[in-house]
């Protein structure tokens, strides 16, 4: 239906057998990291996504280092995106895995230095893969926030701060030399791993960005934000509202459109929840979200982070992560017709109930286009 390239990714960390805890932690048992790969990942997305797809959508794959992609499987995994006509669109350092005081904020100056090590590898290990680079679209680096909290309120959540900055100060600088090429991003967190984190909010990444421009002169070009519209449906933030910020100061590099529910009247979940990782949502704020990238050019990579359901075996899983694709381009075809001056001539006219009728619409002819695209 559309000729427009568009780009999504596809993350790794989706498909495993189980989360465990409350829930079974083998429900998806061919998925079992010891026996399926990240290569094994590639090779699925192409043979079971790919072909859902329609012709217009360029893949790509999102991996942490070093449990997703590292210097033993970086070959093969190269290889294999290669192969299947693939990119990599996004490189995350999964510190979270192994640090859990604060990692590159550290109050204990050896697990910093340990964690400042660990972004240092992810950044050659982003290089090393660029055979698998998008020509147009380069990779967006991530940093995100698991292991920047903390749990008591002491006057030392400053010196954290310090720290975080300092040593992402010396990771752009370090990137810089190796090229400058990837586009680095914060994803913006309010909790998980810790009550309370670093960069809680869109508006702190961005007065971030601005901060380290300030005192270490890191450029803001290629640096931005990873929109997660999720992370902001946690607490109850307006995620159209964090989209406006984000292009207002040139800083949406990466999206996550996924969803914590509550906004469709159909999914459960919302603020005050942890985090449930649906897939994109057809509804009037993603509409809206996709009508605003558009008119700003945002031509970059748009990511799934999302979590099978707890009872999903292998194939439902799979198939939440296709419609999650297809529920956004829906989004972005409805958006492109959406008539500018027949909302703004009901909304100056204070018709806002005529407004909202005309939203609804768009609604109802989106889950038309799903279900077309789904077919």
């Amino acid at each position: 239906m559309r000729k427009t390239k568009s780009l999504h990714s596809v993350c790794r960390w989706t498909f495993n057998p189980g989360k465990g805890g409350f829930v079974p932690s083998d429900i998806r048992p061919s998925w079992n990291s010891e026996k399926f790969t990240t290569a094994d990942f590639v090779k699925l997305v192409a043979e079971k996504i790919k072909p859902r797809l329609p012709e217009n959508i360029i893949l790509g794959i999102e991996v942490h280092y070093d449990t997703e992609i590292n210097e033993n499987n970086v070959k093969e995994v190269v290889s294999a995106l290669k192969e299947n006509n693939i990119y990599l669109a996004l490189i995350t350092p999964g510190a979270h895995s192994h640090w859990a005081y604060g990692g590159i904020a550290s109050l204990d100056s050896e697990e910093r230095k340990e964690a400042d090590e660990f972004g240092i590898r992810t950044v050659d290990i982003g290089y090393e893969m660029k055979d698998v680079w998008n020509n147009e679209v380069t990779p967006t680096f991530v940093l995100w926030n698991g292991s920047w909290g903390y749990d008591i309120a002491t006057p030392l959540i400053k010196k954290m701060y310090e720290n975080l900055a300092e040593s992402i100060a010396n990771l752009c600088k370090y990137e810089e030399k190796r090229g400058g090429e990837l586009f680095i991003a914060i994803e913006p967190k309010p909790n998980e791993g810790h009550p309370a984190m670093l960069l809680p909010t869109v508006s702190s990444a961005i007065l971030f960005w601005r901060y380290l421009e300030e005192k270490y002169g890191i450029k803001r070009e290629k640096k931005g934000v990873n929109k997660e519209f999720g992370h902001s449906e946690m607490i109850g933030l307006d995620h159209i509202y964090d989209t406006v910020e984000e292009i207002l100061n040139d800083t949406i590099v990466h999206m996550h459109i996924n969803s914590q529910g509550y906004n469709d009247g159909i999914i459960l979940g919302g603020p005050g929840k942890f985090d449930i990782d649906h897939g994109a949502r057809i509804n009037g704020m993603n509409i809206t979200i996709a009508k605003l990238i558009q008119e700003a050019g945002y031509k970059r990579w748009k990511g799934h982070d999302m979590q099978p359901r707890p009872y999903d075996n292998e194939e439902q899983a799979i198939e939440r992560v296709i419609r999650s694709i297809l529920s956004w381009e829906a989004c972005e075809i409805v958006a492109e017709k959406m008539e500018m001056n027949v909302l703004t001539e009901y909304m100056e006219k204070r018709n806002t109930a005529k407004a909202e009728d005309y939203i609804r619409e768009l609604v109802c002819e989106c889950g038309k286009v799903f279900n077309e695209l789904y077919r």
